[in-house]
C-alpha cells in the first residue's frame, strides 16, 4: 500500500467529453492566476499529450492476431483503434461494430490505471484478445500527466517504485518489457526527507547502510531494535523477491513455488496476519521512534504501524534500498503510454471516452459491459479496474452484493481522498541541495492522520529539469482531505475554502522549508476530493480501502476473484493494496488467474475450487 507515495490508479473522467474544448464545462474554478482544474484536464485531451513523444521510452512491434472470436453490438457509436490518435476508428454499419478483422475479445478490462494496463498487457502476451474501456482521452489515471504553460505535471505521485533491473519486485520493468517497451530513468538518490515535530529530521537515502546511520544517529539508544525491525522487514522483502510472482489463487502456481522455495513461502504465511506496529513494538520502546514508524507506515497506507500489515510496509522499506526509486525520463504519464502502445502492438484494442455504466450478467455470468452512450461489448471474462465500491455498487447497481463483498465492506472502509495542489516556481526560492520528496508534520504526531495534518511534497524538476521551463520547478503537494468537507458548499463557498486551505498549505511549506515561497509562484492549481471523484472516477474521490479497525495483516484483502462467474476485479482494493508496485502486481496475479480460467494456463478445477474455499474462509478470520 502506497498511498501517497504512490497514487493508486483507475483512470478516467466522469463524462467523456466532446471533441470541440469550447463545448467542455468547468467543475471548479480558478484558484491563483485564473488557471483550473478543467483547463488541466482540457490541456491533457486536446493539448500535446497523444501526439507527443516521451524521452523515456520506446517500443517494438511484435503484433500479434487474436484467435479468438466473441460477441460486440452497439448502437451509435466509434470504435478507436490507436491510443494516439483518437479520429482513427472504425465506424459502424447497420447499428452494429465489430474490431476490425472481426475478432472477439478474451477480456474486457474496465478503465486503463496500471492494474488495469498490466492485467491487459499480460494477458495479451499470453495470446488473450483484451478491449480496454478508458473513459478519458489518454491511459493512466493518475499516473497520467497535463501540460500547462510549459510544465509537464505528473496527475499523481512522482515517486516511482518497480523500475529496477533485479529482482522480482521490479514489476513496471517487467510489464514493460513483456510488451517490447522500455523507458529511461533516473535514480533518486533520496525516498523521502521527513520533517517531524521536535526538529526531528530524517533522510531516507537510497543506501541501506546510509538510513540506518542516519535513524540511529537520531536514536542511539534505540540502534538495536532499529536493526531487528528493519531486519524482519529484509526477511519479508528478500522472501517475497525471491518467488515468480503470479496469482496467489491459482493452486498449481502455489503448490509449484512452494516445493521449490518452501522456507520463503512458509515465511510469508507466517507474516501475512501481522502487522508492522505490533512488531516494532517488539523491539523498540522510544515513543518518538515508534511514531516515525507510525510515520513511515502512513505514506505507505494512510493509516498508523498498527493497521498497516506488515507485508505491505516490507516491501516498500527496503525496496527504497534494494531498487531504489527512479523517475521516467520524461514524466510519469510515459508509463500508461507505453504500456498502452505495448497492448495495440499485441493485436488488442483501447477504446477512449467509452464510459462504462453497467456490468452486464446473464444467467449469473459477467458476458458484457454496457457504455454510457448505449453500445455493448461482450467477452468470455470481464475485469474491473474500478474500486470494488464502484465495481459492485455502480456498476452492477440492482444485483445483489455478493458475501464475499459483504464481507470486505465489514472489515475495510473507504481510505480518504486528497487535496492536491500543482504549482510552478522560481527556481531561486529552492536551496540548491533540496531533496525531491519531503513529508512534512510540524508541530503534533496526533495531527498525522487528521485531514491537513501532514504534507507530501514532491520535486519531479529536482530529478529531470525538462518538466518545467528554464529557471522553474514544480512542487507537487499532497494532503490527506474526505469528501465530507466539500459536501453542502455553495460554488462561491467551495471556491473561497480551496483557496484558504491552499494558502495555509503553502504557508506551511514557506515556514518550514523554502522562505519566500509565495511570492515566487507563477503557476498553481488545486483539487479536492470531488475532483478526485469526477476525473478518476472513484467513489468519494477514495484511493483504496483502510480497515475499520487494526486488522489481521492482509487476511482480509480480496484477491481478484469475486462472487460473480466471469468477473474479476484489479488495483488498489484488490491484495495487496495500493500503490503503482502493489497494483502492478494485482494485474499479473489477474492476468494469471484469467489466463487459467479461459485455457491459456493450466488449471485444476478440483484444487481451484477447494483452494478458493480455503482463501475465502481464512479472509472471515480477519
Amino acid at each position: 500500500m502506497l498511498t501517497m507515495l504512490n497514487f493508486p490508479l483507475l483512470s478516467a473522467s466522469e463524462h467523456a467529453f466532446p471533441c470541440n474544448p469550447t463545448n467542455y464545462t468547468s467543475l471548479l474554478q480558478p484558484t491563483f492566476q485564473n488557471l483550473s482544474w478543467q483547463r488541466k484536464f482540457q490541456s491533457l485531451a486536446f493539448g500535446k499529450c497523444g501526439g507527443s513523444e516521451f524521452a523515456s521510452g520506446s517500443c517494438s512491434n511484435a503484433r500479434r492476431s487474436g484467435d479468438s472470436r466473441a460477441r460486440c453490438r452497439r448502437r451509435k457509436g466509434v470504435l478507436s483503434k490507436s491510443t494516439l490518435n483518437l479520429e482513427q476508428v472504425v465506424e459502424s454499419e447497420g447499428g452494429r461494430g465489430r474490431v476490425k478483422g472481426g475478432e472477439g475479445f478474451d477480456a474486457i478490462v474496465i478503465g486503463s490505471g496500471i492494474g488495469g494496463l498490466v492485467a491487459g498487457t499480460q494477458l495479451a502476451v499470453k495470446g488473450a484478445r483484451v478491449l480496454v474501456l478508458e473513459k478519458y482521452v489518454i491511459p493512466g489515471g493518475s499516473s497520467g500527466f497535463y501540460q500547462r504553460d510549459g510544465y509537464t505535471f505528473d496527475v499523481g505521485s512522482s515517486v516511482m517504485f518497480g523500475f529496477s533491473d533485479k529482482g522480482n519486485l521490479n514489476l513496471i520493468t517487467q510489464a514493460l518489457e513483456a510488451v517490447g517497451c522500455q523507458m529511461q530513468v533516473i535514480p533518486d538518490p533520496t525516498t523521502v526527507h521527513f520533517h517531524l515535530p521536535n526538529n526531528l529530521s530524517v533522510r531516507v537515502p537510497r543506501e541501506y547502510d546510509k538510513f540506518i546511520e542516519e535513524l540511529t544517529c537520531n536514536f542511539p539508544h534505540e540502534k538495536e531494535g532499529i536493526l531487528k525491525f528493519y531486519g524482519e522487514c529484509w526477511k519479508i522483502f528478500n522472501a517475497l523477491n525471491s518467488l515468480e510472482l503470479k496469482s496467489l489463487e491459482e493452486p498449481l502456481y502455489l503448490f509449484g513455488q512452494f516445493f521449490q522455495k518452501p522456507l520463503e513461502c512458509l515465511t510469508l504465511a507466517y507474516y501475512l496476519p501481522q502487522n508492522a506496529g505490533a512488531i516494532a513494538r517488539k523491539y523498540i520502546q522510544d515513543p518518538q521512534l515508534l511514531s516515525f514508524i507510525d510515520a513511515e507506515c502512513f505514506i505507505v497506507s494512510t493509516v498508523n504501524a498498527l493497521q498497516t500489515p506488515m507485508i505491505n510496509a516490507s516491501m516498500v522499506l527496503c525496496d527504497r534500498h534494494f531498487g531504489g526509486i527512479n523517475y521516467p525520463v520524461g514524466g510519469v504519464g510515459g508509463i500508461a503510454k507505453s504500456l498502452a502502445k505495448g497492448l495495440l502492438d499485441q493485436g488488442s484494442e483501447i477504446l477512449y471516452k467509452a464510459n462504462v455504466t453497467g456490468i452486464i450478467i446473464e444467467q449469473g455470468k459477467a458476458v458484457g459491459v454496457r457504455l454510457s452512450d448505449g453500445r455493448e461489448f461482450f467477452a468470455k471474462t470481464i475485469i474491473s479496474n474500478a474500486t470494488r465500491w464502484d465495481t459492485f455498487g455502480k456498476l452492477l447497481k440492482g444485483e445483489p452484493l455478493p458475501k464475499e463483498e459483504e464481507n470486505f465492506q465489514k472489515v475495510y472502509v473507504k481510505a480518504p481522498s486528497f487535496l492536491s495542489i500543482h504549482m510552478g516556481v522560481k527556481a531561486e526560492v529552492l536551496p540548491a541541495d533540496t531533496d525531491c520528496h519531503h513529508f512534512v508534520l510540524e508541530n503534533n504526531w496526533t495531527k498525522l492522520e487528521e485531514s491537513y495534518g501532514s504534507i507530501f511534497l514532491s520535486i519531479p524538476t529536482v530529478l529531470d529539469s525538462s518538466l518545467a521551463p528554464e529557471g522553474h520547478h514544480i512542487l507537487h503537494i499532497f494532503t490527506t482531505s474526505s469528501m465530507e468537507d466539500w459536501e453542502g458548499l455553495s460554488g462561491v463557498e467551495y471556491e473561497a475554502k480551496k483557496q484558504h486551505i491552499a494558502d495555509e498549505i503553502t504557508s506551511r511549506l514557506e515556514k518550514k522549508l523554502f522562505p519566500g515561497l509565495r511570492s515566487s509562484i507563477n503557476f498553481m492549481e488545486v483539487g479536492t476530493p470531488k475532483t478526485h471523484r469526477r476525473y478518476l472516477a472513484r467513489d468519494e474521490g477514495t484511493y483504496g480501502p483502510m480497515p475499520r479497525k487494526i486488522p489481521k495483516g492482509l487476511l482480509g484483502m480480496p484477491f481478484n476473484t469475486t462472487g460473480i462467474d466471469g468477473l474479476y476485479c484489479v488495483g488498489d482494493s484488490c491484495f495487496p493494496g495500493q500503490g503503482v508496485v502493489a497494483v502492478a502486481f494485482s494485474g499479473v496475479m489477474c492476468a494469471h488467474r484469467v489466463a487459467a480460467d479461459i485455457g491459456l494456463e493450466k488449471k485444476s478445477p478440483v484444487l481451484d475450487a477447494m483452494l478458493l474455499r480455503l482463501l475465502g474462509w481464512l479472509r472471515t478470520l480477519a
